[in-house]
């Protein structure tokens, strides 16, 4: 049988996990903390690996969305015990298909990763664990390999993008009273996902895609509230702050190849929507 996830609420301002709120969540039961750095953003790893060396617990990196990103100077996926990345075609770093990596600088859980990403063998054919079928597709990792020299480049190129979102907003007057924009608080954010929290946010989507301009709603439903965990007995209520984010976050392009000209037609396309709203 299966671990019993225990959730906790979100930081309204990084969506991240919010370790305050992590110790009273903590029981006997407890093996392992994920902090998940979303949208690209580090989350806040200082009190996480604290609480956790007290409780002796591990912790998991959940990195799918923030390759290249860091925390206080450190990239994420290496504080931690273990790692988690995802090469996702949609992501940063992404493959043809379907692939990731998990990494770790401990050389026992390295062995354990290698004996359960091949059927637990180690050595082959000789089984001490049950593990499964998870090697990348040499494929994959070649792709990954010829990508991997532009990624630095591209996470710049993100970062340009993000930042004239930003400043685009607050010179067209839509920030605070229709729009937040996304705060960068570590030492270096991937933007994965520019996400804003917005005012009549599903009307402001439709009338994005009537207008051709892609965006995504991350996440309209919380972890809590979802059917697969509807075991686990939360109520709408519990987790406002998470509740909160899933009515008003809404992510815009923000890839490296978008142009100003096109960013400068999302915000003017924005603008016209709050326009209308109060005319």
């Amino acid at each position: 049988m299966g671990a019993t996830p225990v959730l906790v609420d979100i930081d309204p301002v990084t969506f991240n996990l919010n370790p305050a709120q992590i110790k009273a969540r903590i029981t006997k039961k407890t093996k392992a903390l994920i902090p998940v750095h979303l949208f690209g953003q580090a989350a806040e790893m200082d009190p996480v690996l604290k609480i956790a060396k007290e409780h002796g617990l591990a912790v998991l990196e959940d990195a799918a969305q923030a390759i290249g990103s860091e925390y206080k100077g450190r990239r994420v996926g290496s504080l931690g015990d273990y790692g988690c990345f995802s090469f996702f075609p949609a992501k940063n770093l992404g493959a043809f298909g379907d692939g990731g990596m998990v990494v770790t600088n401990d050389p026992n859980r390295y062995e354990l990763l290698r004996a359960l990403r091949a059927h637990g063998a180690s050595p082959t054919y000789y089984h001490s664990k049950i593990g499964g079928n998870f090697r990348l597709d040499s494929l994959q990792a070649a792709v990954i390999l010829v990508k991997l020299k532009y990624l630095d480049e591209w996470t710049a190129r993100r970062n340009e993008n993000a930042a004239l979102y930003s400043r685009s907003f607050a010179e067209a007057g839509l920030t605070e009273k229709f729009v937040v924009t996304p705060r960068v608080t570590q030492t270096r954010h991937n933007f994965n996902s520019y996400v804003i929290r917005a005012k009549e946010r599903d009307a402001l989507a439709a009338h994005l895609a009537q207008h051709g301009i892609g965006h995504a709603i991350y996440y309209p439903l919380p972890l809590h509230l979802q059917e697969c965990f509807a075991y686990l007995g939360c109520q709408k209520g519990n987790f406002p702050e998470s509740e909160k984010a899933s009515r008003e976050a809404l992510a815009l392009p923000v890839f490296p190849e978008l142009t100003r000209e096109q960013i400068e037609f999302v915000i003017q396309t924005i603008a016209q929507f709050y326009r209308s709203q109060t005319a």
